[in-house]
């Protein structure tokens, strides 16, 4: 199958991009498309298929800087070339403009949803709300994003087929655009964490690994543990670290990015992982759980279809109480369970959801929300 993949950016390896990645695995012809390609910034297997980029990508130093370009990224992805008769398909992975594409007529258009675009929506004051704006901006902000909403509507409607790495994703799919979304669970490489010794520096931490961004409501687990002093790794980056460091007390560590092997250690030896916000879909998690650890995660979102009650504690009032409900039945958690949970999550299964919708376009199949017994 000639394939298309459409990308909103390449500047670093997370989520999308592992799933990008598999998918460049499963279709060797697969090129892909996208608004800024920094250079080294992605596994091998995608560097070697990106086939076009955006005007972006010809601004000096636009890896720095492009979020602030949000505006012009409309534009940016309605000027990618797809050249006419040159695929059978395209799929978008899109959690910001990327399914706004051009598509050759006659061409189906897929998309693969990791989220509306938020920062339009429900999350816009998490973005530019509580002074992360100075005050005469934000009625500029608020146009903006009215703009962008109307744009990222239209652009739905031009779509053949969604697809949503969640169903809690499908919901916000329905909601936004009014489009129904199959469930496509993403690859989490969970046999990467599978019998990983335990990292010393981090026995007895509870963990969080995640992007530092306002949304996490990482400040959260962080003022919990400055209360009761627990101790907390926190691994990653983001707008928001700058004021976590501030906040964080004597037994936080902020730790930024740190190398795959070192982050699969920490997993292995942390006492529980932390999930204070709400997530589309949350691989972390995911991840350690197969590293047979336990997740301490908020009842909402794609978490309850990750965590199960044998693999963490799902709460909804405050995290001090849920750490509290975690310690007295700590020692109940068994690892094999947690890796089971995790297993429904491999890259296997998602290869073969994503081959029966594009090369049989037949529906996915289901997945099992809970391990088996």
């Amino acid at each position: 199958m000639r394939l298309a993949l459409v990308h909103d950016w390449l500047t670093g390896m997370r989520g999308g991009e592992r799933c990008l990645a598999e998918l460049c695995r499963a279709f060797p012809g697969a090129r892909v498309y996208t608004l800024i390609h920094v250079p080294g910034s992605v596994e091998g297997v995608i560097e070697e298929r990106v086939a076009g980029t955006s005007f972006l990508q010809h601004l000096p130093g636009v890896g720095r800087y492009y979020r602030a370009l949000l505006p012009l990224f409309p534009a940016a992805v309605r000027s990618l070339s797809l050249r006419p008769g040159g695929h059978d398909a395209v799929l978008s992975l899109s959690h910001c403009v990327a399914h706004g594409v051009r598509v050759p007529p006659g061409v189906p258009h897929l998309v693969y949803c990791f989220t509306p675009m938020r920062y339009v929506r429900e999350q816009w004051e998490d973005y530019f709300g509580d002074g992360r704006l100075p005050g005469p901006l934000r009625p500029l902000a608020r146009v903006l994003a009215d703009r962008l909403r109307a744009w990222d509507e239209r652009a739905a409607r031009r779509v053949d087929r969604y697809l949503a790495i969640s169903r809690h994703v499908a919901d916000r799919v329905r909601s936004a655009y009014g489009r129904e979304a199959e469930v496509v669970y993403p690859p989490v490489d969970t046999a990467r964490f599978q019998d990983v010794p335990p990292l010393a520096d981090g026995e007895g931490d509870y963990l969080i690994v995640s992007a530092l961004a306002p949304y996490k409501r990482i400040h959260e687990a962080v003022e919990a543990c400055n209360r009761t002093r627990r101790r907390l790794c926190i691994v990653g980056s983001g707008q928001d670290e700058r004021r976590l460091r501030a906040l964080a007390g004597p037994t936080v560590r902020l730790l930024g990015w740190r190398p795959e092997e070192e982050v699969a250690g920490r997993m292995a030896a942390c006492r529980a992982f932390l999930l204070p916000a709400p997530e589309e879909f949350g691989i972390a998690a995911v991840e350690a759980q197969a590293a047979g650890r336990p997740v301490i995660a908020r009842a909402e979102g794609a978490a309850l279809e990750t965590v199960t009650p044998e693999s963490g504690v799902l709460y909804g009032g405050g995290l001090e109480e849920a750490l509290e409900a975690f310690e007295a039945r700590e020692g109940g958690f068994d690892p094999r369970a947690c890796r089971a949970s995790a297993g429904r999550f491999s890259p296997g299964r998602f290869r073969e959801a994503m081959a029966r919708v594009l090369v049989k376009g037949s529906p996915a199949p289901a997945v099992a929300l809970r391990p088996p017994t």
